[in-house]
């Protein structure tokens, strides 16, 4: 009986994945056991590259470490041609002893501390993802007393609630990640004025996780662009790059039926690609950060 992916039960009434035995696997390694799909996984960042390469111009697909991050699966991601999410100084530190290539490293995280942020800038890591005035604040004198260049996005909240459960909601108003419309002008501004040091690419957004309705992802992609043309027309700023972030939801549950990759990222491309229209807003590149959706 198939389950779900390479999972199925084999003729002895065993759990198979990929193949392997699960019975047989405990039996030789003990329990508890992670066991992977590499193959899957490698299927899934290819169908990604596949999909966003037919259905956008230009743009890149970042594995978000948080979901599952080993040696392997670094050594993985970067084999895949992928970029890499990481949102702690362990996970940067992982990734640097796998040798993954820090220009292809994004760091991200809501609190990073200040040792932190001096690891990514020792790193070149990039991209640091801003998640508040107060970062942004703390990273300006870091570099400006090294005297050393940092490429950022602004996380924004886009003010749109995904369906899903509360505590796994991110884009909201009232969320703790990102910076509110308001805020996050004031953050454009002193970016800009931090120039050469601080070097703003463009904007990132992330409305949640295990996301099965995909409406909510066309009205964030709407709300950035938005945003994004009321930066130009504040500041003359264009921003060259948007990060959509992830969030694709995967089957847990019998009834659950979650959309496929190709269909979330021709949604989320098709409204990022109408929005600029309206806006008539330069296309940036479309950067997309799946997680659970690979690895899970």
């Amino acid at each position: 009986m198939i389950l779900s992916g390479t999972m199925q039960i084999n003729s002895k009434q065993h759990l198979e994945v990929g193949g392997c035995d699960t019975v047989d696997l405990a039996a030789e390694f003990g329990t508890p056991l992670y066991v992977m799909d590499e193959g899957l996984m490698r299927e899934n960042c290819r169908r990604y590259l596949r999909a966003l390469q037919k259905y956008y111009p230009r743009g890149r697909i970042l594995y978000a470490g948080k979901a599952f991050l080993t040696l392997a699966m670094a050594n993985l991601v970067k084999e895949e041609r992928l970029g890499l999410d990481v949102v702690s100084g362990g996970e940067l530190y992982l990734a640097l002893k796998a040798g993954f290539p820090v220009k292809d490293l994004y760091f991200h995280g809501n609190n990073k501390s200040r040792e932190e942020l001096q690891e990514a800038l020792r790193a070149g890591v990039g991209r640091i993802v801003i998640d508040s005035l107060a970062e942004l604040e703390e990273l300006l004198k870091l570099v400006q007393s090294k005297q050393q260049k940092a490429a950022i996005l602004l996380r924004i909240k886009p003010g749109v609630e995904a369906h899903t459960h509360d505590y796994i909601q991110t884009g909201q108003d009232d969320s703790k990640f990102g910076l509110g419309f308001v805020e996050a002008l004031e953050a454009v501004r002193l970016a800009l004025a931090a120039a050469p040091l601080l070097e703003l690419k463009g904007f990132h957004c992330h409305i949640g996780s295990q996301i099965f309705q995909l409406e909510p992802f066309g009205l964030a992609a709407r709300a950035m662009l938005r945003f994004m043309a009321t930066v130009r027309a504040e500041t003359g700023y264009v921003a060259r790059e948007l990060d959509m972030g992830g969030g694709l939801g995967i089957r847990y549950q019998q009834e659950d039926n979650p959309p496929s990759i190709e269909t979330f990222v021709k949604t989320v491309a098709g409204a990022v690609q109408e929005a600029a229209l309206q806006e008539n807003y330069p296309l940036p590149e479309l950067l997309l950060e799946p997680g659970r959706s690979i690895a899970g």
